[in-house]
């Protein structure tokens, strides 16, 4: 028979709760504050001893982050509810690393732009069809998904792009799109909407820098395979 400690049963400043008010978050461990995220465990397991399967089952926080809501759920103890809390709190966090490098990269190279995007875009299991808005000296000043799902004509219309564009008083752009296949060859639906776009950009004095097409850890620009 395997015991359980419970978390009402640990001594108060071995409680995540109380090391967070008593250390600040930064003093925690991954388990403790993914504890603190579950709130409760189940009827035999702490909300800590929930966290380590967490980690026992994704191997790190990277790959948890990439989970979906149902191997998250896979796991005793964490339901639909905790699923989504969990994910939220992985999305924020990748949207506060984004928001960190804005106004910092630049965008000198196809490898530059694929930099960027592609430890969060090459494990999207949908296509996800970005733009990257640069300033006169191409650094990027923001980013944004224009479209979810298979990449073509009618999702990426140059009129919802390019205003979110114009308002920001972008110079340039760099698309960026994934393929949840793994193989990044461009498709002739991709070369279309990329020309596409590009002759939008030209009319509205926007130049369009690159498309980007993201793999399994690989990537092609239009651009370098002179497609655009």
């Amino acid at each position: 028979m395997k015991y359980s400690i419970m978390m009402k049963d640990l001594p108060a400043l071995e409680r995540p709760r109380e090391r967070l008010r008593e250390l600040g978050a930064e003093r925690l461990s991954n388990r403790e504050l993914l504890a603190i995220l579950l709130r409760t465990g189940t009827r035999k397991s702490s909300a800590l001893q929930v966290a380590d399967q967490l980690l026992a089952e994704f191997g790190s926080l990277r790959e948890l982050a990439g989970a979906s809501m149902e191997e998250l759920s896979r796991i005793r103890g964490i339901g639909s509810v905790k699923a989504g809390d969990l994910q939220a709190a992985m999305e924020l966090a990748k949207r506060l690393q984004a928001d960190g490098r804005q106004n910092l990269d630049v965008i000198n190279s196809p490898g530059d732009a694929a930099g960027l995007v592609m430890e969060e875009m090459r494990r999207l299991d949908r296509e996800h069809f970005v733009i990257l808005m640069l300033n006169s000296k191409h650094r990027v000043t923001a980013r944004k998904t224009v479209s979810i799902g298979h990449l073509n004509a009618s999702l990426v219309h140059p009129r919802e792009l390019f205003k979110e564009v114009i308002r920001r008083s972008s110079a340039a752009v760099v698309l960026v799109h994934n393929h949840p296949s793994g193989d990044p060859t461009p498709s002739e639906e991709d070369l279309t909407v990329t020309r596409r776009l590009a002759e939008a950009g030209k009319l509205l004095g926007i130049a369009v820098l690159d498309h980007i097409i993201v793999g399994e850890n690989q990537f092609i620009s239009l651009r370098e395979q002179g497609l655009l």
